[in-house]
C-alpha cells in the first residue's frame, strides 16, 4: 500500500517535493494516508516535544505515531530535536549560513515555490535588526501548488472597458488564501493570452521569495506561458526598476507590497505605462490604505482593480472585485465568475 502511495504522489508535486524534506520514518507515516489527505494538504507544522500538525482546506490533525491522523495530542508522532535537526538540514542543504538572509525573513524557500517558515531565537545586529534565526524550534513546510485557471472569473477586470489595456490590478486576503496562486495564473494568462479576444502580452515576475515562480537554478518550475520572464530572488523595488529599464514588460508581477520602496517603484511603473499586477496583505481595502505608504497609492488612484480573496469555498474564493475608489465593480457568481457592471 505504501508502495502505491508513493507512486501515486507523482500526481501531486508539492506534496513530493516536501516529503522528500522528512526523515524516513515519517515519510514512511505519511506515506500510509489517503489521497484525500495529502491532496488538500496545505502546511505540515514541526514542533519540538510537540505532536506533528498538518492542516488543509477542511482538516487540521496531528500524525499519529502508528498510522493515520488523530485529534487527540497524546495520540500524535512527537517532533524531536533529532527530527528537527534533520529537516533544517534538509531544508538548508547542510549549510545555514548560506541561507542566513533568507533566515532575517523568518522563512527559507525551497525549489518548487514551497516555503519553510521558522521560528527559533532572533540573533540581532547591534542596530536591532534581525541578523538570523539560531536554536530553531520550529518549521512551518508550506506546499506551493499550481492551479490552472484560477485567474479565468478575473477575465472582465483584466483591462479598461472598450480596449485592451491590461488594468493595474492588486489582489487583497489575509494569509493562506490563494494570492500567490492567483499571481502566478494571472501572469500565465497575460504571457499565453489565456483571455479570449484579449491579445498576450510580455510579462515580467519580480520574484523576491522564489514562489511565484518557483524556480530552480533560475529555471520557473512552474507553467508561466512564453513571453514571461522571471527575476528571482530580486528585491521587488529595484527588480521592477531594473525590469522597466532592461526588459521592457508589458505587465509586471511581484507579491506582498508594502514597504516605502515598494510604493516607489509602482508608481515609477505606472508612470513610464506598465501595468502592475501585485498582492498584499489585507482583508479589505480599508486596511489595506491604513498603512503607511500604501495610502499614496490608493490616493494616486494607481490601482484599477482590487481583488479581495477568502477562503470561503477554499483557498483563491474571489469574494469581490472593487474600483479605484474601493467600491464594487460588478457582481460574482456561484462559481466565482465576473460579471462586470460599470466601468
Amino acid at each position: 500500500m505504501a508502495g502505491m502511495e508513493r507512486e501515486t504522489w507523482g500526481q501531486d508535486a508539492g506534496w513530493q517535493a516536501v516529503v522528500r524534506l522528512c526523515p524516513a520514518e515519517i515519510q514512511r507515516r505519511l506515506a500510509q494516508l489517503p489521497a484525500s489527505v495529502w491532496t488538500h494538504a496545505e502546511e505540515i507544522r514541526f514542533r519540538i516535544g510537540q505532536p506533528l500538525q498538518l492542516c488543509g482546506r477542511d482538516f487540521d490533525r496531528f500524525l499519529h505515531q502508528d498510522h493515520g491522523l488523530t485529534d487527540d495530542t497524546r495520540a500524535g508522532y512527537v517532533v524531536t530535536q533529532e527530527t528537527l535537526t534533520q529537516m533544517v538540514q534538509a531544508v538548508t542543504q547542510s549549510s545555514l549560513y548560506a541561507v542566513e538572509e533568507d533566515l532575517r525573513r523568518g522563512f527559507v524557500t525551497i525549489p518548487g515555490g514551497h516555503r519553510v517558515g521558522i521560528a527559533g531565537r532572533a540573533v540581532l545586529f547591534e542596530s536591532g535588526q534581525v541578523r538570523t534565526v539560531r536554536s530553531i524550534t520550529s518549521l512551518n513546510v508550506r506546499i506551493a501548488r499550481e492551479r490552472l485557471g484560477a485567474a479565468a472569473g478575473l477575465a472582465p477586470y483584466v483591462v479598461h472597458p472598450g480596449t485592451d489595456a491590461p488594468c493595474n490590478l492588486l489582489i487583497l486576503s489575509p494569509p493562506q488564501c490563494g494570492k500567490t496562486t492567483l499571481l502566478r495564473d494571472l501572469a500565465r494568462s497575460w504571457s499565453e493570452g489565456g483571455w479570449r479576444g484579449i491579445r498576450p502580452r510580455k510579462v515580467c515576475i519580480v520574484d523576491e521569495r522564489s514562489e511565484i515562480a518557483g524556480c530552480v537554478h533560475g529555471v520557473p518550475y512552474f507553467r508561466l506561458g512564453p513571453r514571461t520572464d522571471v527575476l528571482d530572488g530580486c528585491p521587488k523595488a529595484e527588480g521592477m526598476l531594473m525590469a522597466i529599464r532592461s526588459l521592457s514588460p508589458e505587465v509586471l508581477v511581484t507579491d506582498e507590497i508594502g514597504r516605502q520602496a515598494d510604493r516607489d517603484a509602482i508608481l515609477e511603473a505606472a508612470h513610464a505605462g506598465v501595468a502592475v499586477v501585485a498582492s498584499a496583505h489585507a482583508r479589505s481595502v480599508d486596511e489595506w490604505r491604513s498603512r503607511p505608504y500604501m495610502r499614496d497609492l490608493f490616493d494616486a488612484r494607481v490601482f484599477d482593480r482590487y481583488v479581495i480573496l477568502s477562503r470561503r469555498r477554499g483557498p483563491g474564493t474571489i469574494e469581490q472585485v472593487l474600483g479605484r475608489e474601493g467600491t464594487p465593480l460588478g457582481t460574482l457568481d456561484r462559481h466565482g465568475r465576473g460579471r462586470q457592471s460599470d466601468g
